[in-house]
């Protein structure tokens, strides 16, 4: 009976430990910008967002925090991310919208902010240097 229970419990520990769902690859990201390029200029006040095609998996969005921090995330919803959906920022810029499958997402720190989105969007490393913004993973 003791190796029966035994069997019984490693099936479930195997059986349970699948691979993460909603996983967005990694792709490499090498964007950067003047802070004086008219194509950010929202990002010149707090709540300001943009996005961008053409970097990570569905492009990239750039949010200037309340705080006056910089974030970045990948638009690729984390919702299917096979499928490469890339999400929208809503108005005003305080959540992006995934147009698919209706998901939502705080643009503060990426969280899900509505269902069916459970996992928060892939973040990438925004620093400031000299006048450039630059955002890499």
């Amino acid at each position: 009976m003791k190796k029966l229970l035994g069997i019984i419990m490693i099936i479930l520990f195997f059986t349970s430990c699948g691979k993460e769902e909603n996983f967005v690859p990694d792709y490499p990201v090498n964007f950067s910008a003047s802070l004086t390029d008219p194509a950010i200029s929202r990002l010149s006040t707090p709540g300001g967002a943009v996005s961008f095609n053409g970097h990570g998996v569905a492009g990239i969005i750039i949010y200037r925090r309340a705080d006056n921090q910089y974030v970045a995330y990948d638009r690729c919803s984390t919702v299917n991310p096979e499928q490469k959906n890339a999400i929208v920022l809503d108005d005003p810029a305080l959540t992006a919208t995934d147009p698919i499958s209706g998901a939502k997402y705080s643009l503060y720190d990426g969280s899900p902010a509505k269902a069916p989105a459970k996992t928060s969007l892939k973040r990438y490393a925004v620093t400031i240097a000299g006048n450039t913004l630059y955002v890499r993973n």
